[in-house]
């Protein structure tokens, strides 16, 4: 084996977990499963080079509290002209089929508890017109296809979002229902902004609240029509849902600098403040499109940047052409205070030849030239510190 292809194994193999505080030394090798220890932390980690699930993070497995809830969550569902022309040929030229493009993601959504996309862009009437950047209206057969993979529910809060005005969000949150794929983030109605996104997993409520940075310089009609980040009514909202019943609040993110793996002061800031609020018990990000770091602030899990999910951006950016697939769980102890436990997560690709699909690089290091030259360029230490950077 080459050294490039070596290189490229070894980085693609890795599955972290983290249970406790601090940066974990990662494992370089593929092989037995290993446990290490920190110099500077009681944290362990596991390496593995199987794709499956470990026991420990799906429903039904050990939970090292009274009470645990699995989230998965993805980046950006980003639809470009390439993607749709895939669809349609999947589709057998008469239809748009994105099922296929998605496949490979089931088997990680179905081990956890809810999983969670980002659908960056308003969806147009089924037959058209479908534009791409920078005013996106995509097809709307996304949907159907999301849920069918497996998601729960969706966020839609984006530089985006009023890519095609008011009716274009009217029409997005009317086929995410049709579809039976919840969302928040934008709204047809006050009442429906105030309305937190809740979901019932075996006695524990999880509520799901999205913002965006910003609206790409448009204004939205009314100013429930977006969610935009600021810290105090992200923080009022995360108590208004836990009065309404919420145990656990989730909150992502649209923020940071485009295709920057470092997130920026004011990521880091936000972060902080958040998750040092106790009515807020994860938050993860998108919007980069390209992976940044996690990091475990105040016992809880932020993950600023999951790169995209499914994207085709240029490929002089080959960086968006990866991802990640995060599972968190989180525990309740026995006083009945929820943090964040485990952490596992799929370095995930795009795959342009022979077809656009969504790939576990784990399984197909070489599925993808693009990706292949993101793995040459940054190396195993830089792959790892684009997940732990932020632990310095």
């Amino acid at each position: 084996m080459t050294n490039r292809r070596l290189a490229a194994a070894v980085v693609l193999a890795l599955a972290v977990s983290a249970c406790q505080a601090a940066r974990p030394e990662l494992p370089r090798s593929q092989g037995t499963p290993e446990r290490t220890t920190s110099a500077t932390s009681t944290a362990t980690v596991t390496a593995t080079p199987t794709p499956t699930p470990t026991a420990s993070s799906t429903p039904g497995g050990p939970c090292p509290g009274t009470a645990c809830v699995t989230i998965t969550v993805t980046g950006d569902v980003l639809l470009h002209q390439p993607l749709w022309s895939q669809a349609r040929r999947d589709g057998g030229g008469g239809r748009y089929d994105f099922t296929r493009i998605l496949a490979a993601q089931r088997p990680f959504l179905a081990s956890g508890d809810l999983a969670f996309c980002h659908l960056e862009t308003p969806l147009a009437p089924p037959t058209g017109p479908f534009h791409g950047y920078p005013s996106f209206s995509v097809p709307p057969q996304i949907a159907t296809a999301l849920r069918s993979t497996g998601y729960d529910a969706c966020t839609t809060a984006s530089n985006h979002t009023m890519d095609a005005g008011p009716s274009g969000v009217q029409r997005t949150l009317d086929d995410l229902d049709a579809a039976g794929l919840r969302h928040t983030g934008s709204a047809r109605s006050s009442r429906e902004a105030g309305r937190p996104l809740t979901f019932d997993v075996r006695g524990t409520r999880v509520a799901l609240l999205s913002y965006t940075y910003g609206l790409n310089g448009k204004s939205p009609d009314h100013s429930w029509r977006v969610n935009l980040i600021d810290a105090p009514r992200i923080r009022r909202d995360a108590h208004a849902a836990r009065r309404a019943g919420a145990d656990v609040v989730v909150v992502a993110l649209h923020w940071g600098t485009e295709y920057h793996h470092d997130p920026t002061a004011e990521q880091r800031s936000l972060a902080d403040q958040l998750l040092a609020d106790p009515a807020i018990d994860l938050v993860y990000g998108h919007h980069a499109h390209v992976v940044q770091p996690v990091q475990r602030l105040h016992g809880k899990w932020v993950v600023y940047g999951l790169g995209n999910a499914i994207a085709a951006q240029s490929i002089q950016r080959p960086d968006t052409y990866r991802g990640l697939l995060v599972r968190v769980q989180l525990v309740r102890d026995a006083s009945g205070r929820w943090r964040g436990g485990r952490l596992d997560w799929v370095p995930s690709g795009i795959t342009t030849a022979p077809a656009y699909r969504w790939v576990d690089l784990r399984r197909s290091p070489s599925a993808v030239s693009t990706t292949g030259r993101y793995v040459d360029r940054l190396g195993a230490d830089r792959t790892d510190a684009a997940l732990w950077g932020a632990q310095t």
